[in-house]
């Protein structure tokens, strides 16, 4: 994705970690600065085609089986992808991530995806929730206007229209944002 000088606070503001893209018939996935510093762990390996459980190397003992097995079901199927899980700092503190996404086949057949993360930490000011009502699908109509429109970016991405592909960026980080605001 590109973001210009002028959209950067905006996403910040917005709880944007960073962004992904996996190939899936490689089993890598490669993040960007923001996501390799937080979900990996270290930033210099940003752009590196990395293995789930080094790009996830973060992700709370107590989240990861069910976070990777939903992406291996994803990875599998294809489609809208989202899951809110626990990461753990250097220092031992729990961050909230929201990743939303979606993994599609490209022209030659090989499923490939893209998502962003998104730090929703101020959203769970409350009592935890248990990772078993989060592999709940989603039937809240803005995650399912998030799921659709990550579909449709990535459709615009592969036929070329800058500018409508511009459009839906700026729709699912106002999407992005609506959801981290939420309590």
């Amino acid at each position: 994705m590109m973001f210009t000088d002028a959209t950067a606070p905006a996403l910040q503001a917005a709880g944007l970690i960073g962004v992904w893209n996996t190939n899936v018939v490689a089993g890598r996935s490669i993040l960007d600065e923001g996501a390799a510093a937080i979900l990996a762990g270290n930033p210099s390996l940003a752009g590196e085609p990395l293995p789930l459980e080094v790009a996830l190397g973060r992700t709370h003992p107590d989240d990861r089986d069910w976070v990777f097995e939903r992406i291996r079901r994803v990875r599998q199927t294809g489609g809208p992808f989202s899951a809110e899980f626990r990461i753990l700092t250097p220092k031992n503190e729990v961050r909230w991530v929201l990743n939303r996404g979606t993994l599609v086949r490209d022209q030659a057949g090989a499923m490939r995806g893209r998502g962003i993360y998104i730090d929703t930490t101020d959203s769970h000011s409350g009592p935890f929730l248990p990772a078993a009502s989060l592999m709940e699908e989603p039937n809240d109509p803005l995650a399912a206007a998030a799921d659709r429109c990550i579909e449709a970016h990535a459709n615009l991405e592969r036929s070329g229209h800058a500018d409508l592909r511009r459009l839906t960026e700026t729709l699912l980080f106002g999407i992005g944002r609506a959801l981290a605001q939420r309590s």
